[in-house]
Formats: C-alpha cells, structure tokens, sequence
C-alpha cells in the first residue's frame, strides 16, 4: 500500500524519483526501492514525505490516498465561466449588430429626406424661374 500510495502522490505532484529523492535528501535509487516495495522509508523520512505530499503518515501506510479533486474542480469551474462567458459575448455582439442596423437606417432615412428636399427645392426654383420669365 506505501508504495502504490508513494508512487501515486508523486505522479500527482509531478516529481520525479530524483527530485523526490532529492527533497528527501536521499539517492534515486533508495525511492525507487520504497515504490516497488523492497524497502521501506524509516520514521523520519516517512514524517518527511508526509509533509511534500501534504497528507498524514497514517493515510500513505493505510489504503488508496484520495488524489485532491481541486484541478479537476478548478478545471471545470474554468469550462463553465468560459461558456458564460462566450454567452454573454455572443449576446452582446447581436445587440450591437441590431444597434448598428438601426443606426445605418436612420441615417439612410436622412438622407433620403434630405435628398427628397433638395429636389423639391430645385423643382420649386424651376418653377418660380419658368413663371418670372412668362411674367413680364
């Protein structure tokens, strides 16, 4: 059990046997005897392990060591913030496109309008012109 425990929390925090080793101030050699159960790590090396994988002696001597769930926690979290978040982008881009569609017709509006007036404006100026040359 210590060594399926020991081998399983070093994966899990990424180490290697020599950096693990390294922390413990002991030889690669000597953690890769502890994992494939030839050996065991005395008192202060077990109290010493313990602290790097921040778990009690009591649970790497006994049954499977529960891996901590926060990456997983943390990843899903992540995966719906993300989603909320491409929703409300989403959202927010369709009320900026029917803003600006509102906008783009107002402004064609105006100057159909304005377009509109000048016309009648020269059709008037026509007018008054052809009526002042026949009056004279």
């Amino acid at each position: 059990m210590l060594q399926e425990n020991l081998r399983r929390l070093r994966r899990a925090k990424g180490l290697s046997q020599e950096e693990l080793a390294d922390r413990l101030h002991v030889v690669r050699q000597t953690v890769s005897k502890w994992e494939q159960g030839r050996s065991v790590p005395d008192a202060d090396a077990l109290l010493r392990i313990a602290d790097i994988f921040e778990t009690p002696v009591g649970a790497l001597l006994g049954g499977e060591v529960a891996l901590p769930r926060q990456e997983s926690d943390v990843a899903q979290k992540l995966e719906q913030l993300n989603a909320l978040l491409a929703q409300r982008n989403k959202r927010g881009r369709r009320i900026w496109h029917i803003v600006l569609g509102v906008l783009i017709a107002c402004v064609v509006l105006l100057l159909l309008q304005c377009m509109a007036g000048v016309a009648a404006h020269r059709s008037y100026q026509t007018a008054t012109s052809t009526v002042a040359q026949i009056q004279p």
